[in-house]
């Protein structure tokens, strides 16, 4: 049987994500079906690692080649990208690194570029303190992200923007959420020290706990049984924010993959009327998924949340979780492929279905109830301006304040930025019609 390349299987996904053809996290799942001896874990590292550091490797790569390469031959540059992430953030041997980066260029059937790739990435070798400097004289290689997110940071966090752009690029931590139907949080650190495995309590979620590293899922103990779930602990808030009384009428809005789901069913031992509702059937089948295994209940329903009458039945709601669709900009971290995937002229179009969204669902609130609007971005745009424009609008509706001192200023709602005390980027916004 012939070899799998772990090197070859990251330049093709590279090349996939750099034409937008989909997400890493969505093509690797891919490859461990189609490649099961493939080095999941290595291939990770390769393709997150050059996605974080993209404009920074891009930046040096131009900075070798004699001529941009046409875009017919992508995969060569995605190559050389890889080949230069080995040589300036991995532990790769120097040798290694280029010999095996080189040695792909038969592989892709680009035999022509063999000698272009060994030239820039010895190259590099030679220059690397040299390169390293001239790094500080571009904005976008400097912070290793797109002019644009850099501007839009700039302009709505003047005073955080470096430190969220350096957050961005820092790995974030694996944090779970305990299911506390089978025991206490101190109880479930216990049986992880038990296991070896080092663990902290989450400071904002009381059924948050972050890993000192990173482990397979199927290593935590009682996750196939629902003990345990994976899940940020920001995200892990909305539970504590909407916090839907036992026995009410819930609807989560855009509810794949149905982490906030569980979340808010297993605060009050799953006793909500829960509507789970996506317009994603692949991704609602993770939601089914994520129900079995906590063993909860809740009606799942694809459609367009924005077209009511396709699917509510005209019977109000008590509670609405409105995560909205956005630009994941609070969430870089975790998903760094957002820096080639998302653009600016993405946002107009996403502030239009988010309004269109709010309009859309609020009818379906009974009076008194309470809308949770959230967001995993940190732009202004998308989370308070957005807010501030539904209630100037919309007579019924007014803000309850909501605050956390690990939460920063917002005229409505409050924003946690990327790495605050090991937390994604979110924003939320509770509203109650009267």
């Amino acid at each position: 049987m012939k070899k799998i390349s772990n090197r070859l299987l990251a330049v093709q996904t590279l090349t996939f994500i750099a034409a937008e053809n989909g997400s890493l996290s969505s093509r690797l799942s891919g490859l461990g079906q189609k490649y099961p001896d493939a080095n999941l874990a290595l291939i990770r590292e390769y393709t997150y690692g050059v996605c974080r550091w993209y404009q920074r490797l891009d930046f040096i790569a131009n900075r070798l080649l004699q001529k941009p390469l046409r875009k017919k031959d992508s995969d060569v540059h995605c190559l050389i990208l890889l080949g230069l992430y080995q040589l300036f953030h991995m532990r790769t041997p120097d040798h290694a690194a280029i010999n095996e980066t080189v040695g792909l260029t038969r592989m892709l059937k680009k035999d022509w570029a063999r000698s272009l790739v060994n030239a820039v990435l010895r190259k590099a070798q030679r220059e690397r303190e040299t390169l390293e400097l001239d790094l500080q004289a571009d904005q976008c290689a400097q912070y290793s992200h797109p002019a644009w997110i850099i501007a839009a940071l700039q302009k709505d966090w003047p005073e955080s923007f470096q430190e969220i752009l350096a957050q961005n690029n820092i790995q974030a931590p694996m944090t779970l959420r305990v299911n506390t139907s089978f025991g206490s949080r101190s109880d479930y650190i216990g049986r992880l020290q038990d296991a070896g495995i080092d663990a902290r309590p989450g400071n904002i979620s009381e059924t948050a706990i972050i890993l000192d590293s990173p482990v397979e899922v199927m290593l935590l103990p009682g996750f196939q049984e629902g003990h345990i779930s994976v899940q940020d602990e920001a995200s892990q808030f909305v539970a504590t924010l909407l916090a839907p009384a036992p026995g009410s009428k819930v609807l989560d809005a855009c509810a794949a993959p149905g982490g906030k789901t569980c979340a808010m069913l297993e605060r009050v031992s799953g006793q909500l009327d829960m509507l789970a509702l996506d317009n994603n059937e692949e991704r609602l089948q993770r939601v089914s998924e994520n129900l079995d295994r906590l063993k909860l209940q809740a009606k799942i329903t694809c459609a367009n949340a924005v077209d009511t009458e396709s699917w509510w039945d005209g019977q109000p709601f008590d509670a609405i979780l409105l995560d909205a669709p956005c630009s994941a900009t609070g969430v870089i971290r975790r998903h760094p492929d957002i820096k080639l995937l998302r653009h600016a002229k993405d946002i107009s179009r996403l502030n239009l279905l988010q309004q269109e969204l709010l309009v859309a669902l609020w009818p379906c609130l009974k009076k008194g109830g309470k809308l949770l609007y959230s967001t995993c971005s940190v732009l202004r745009a998308e989370n308070e301006q957005q807010v501030s424009t539904f209630i100037e609008v919309t007579k019924d509706a007014k803000a309850i304040p909501i605050s956390h001192p690990l939460a920063s200023n917002c005229s409505i709602g409050m924003q946690f930025l990327p790495g605050n005390d090991n937390l994604d980027g979110f924003y939320y916004a509770l509203l109650e019609k009267y």
